[in-house]
């Protein structure tokens, strides 16, 4: 639904960027072009909102990165999601992304209208080694120059 964010919540250790890029590219998504990342932080929060205003009618993806760390502006993020659910002109292909750490200045109102996805770390060294043998592109091997001892290194 265009009109309700997704939201990561984090967990440490963490990241669903490289799972989101992937989504995005299979349904025709590039970063800079069409899917639009931004890491909230100091003074990030104007150019959120600018990239959630063209996004929502251009059809873009956008990526709010980190809310966390810009507690101070959650509260214009509030008003902002409430806009999107009011507004009937949302570009159908318009998806709003969030990643955030759980953190009581979350506003509520968010949560509840979001659909949530959490990625759980792997526990143990055998699942975390399984994982980045999962996670790893084909073309990672394909470009090494030395694919002998590589393969000896990553599989040893």
């Amino acid at each position: 639904d265009a009109h309700g964010p997704i939201i990561f919540v984090l967990t440490s250790g963490s990241d669903p960027t490289q799972y989101l890029l992937h989504l995005a590219k299979q349904q025709g998504y590039r970063p800079g072009e069409n899917l639009k990342l931004v890491s909230l932080g100091q003074g990030q929060g104007p150019i959120a909102e600018k990239l959630v205003s063209e996004g929502l009618v251009a059809g873009h993806w956008v990526c709010l990165q980190n809310c966390h760390l810009a507690v101070s502006w959650l509260p214009r993020l509030d008003r902002l999601v409430e806009n999107l659910r009011e507004d009937d002109a949302v570009n159908e292909n318009f998806r709003l992304w969030l990643t955030t750490m759980p953190t009581p200045k979350f506003p509520v109102p968010v949560l509840q209208s979001s659909l949530k996805l959490t990625q759980e770390p792997p526990k143990g060294l055998k699942a975390n080694v399984n994982r980045s043998y999962v996670d790893m592109n084909v073309t990672e091997f394909e470009s090494c120059t030395k694919p002998g001892p590589f393969k000896k290194l990553i599989f040893g």
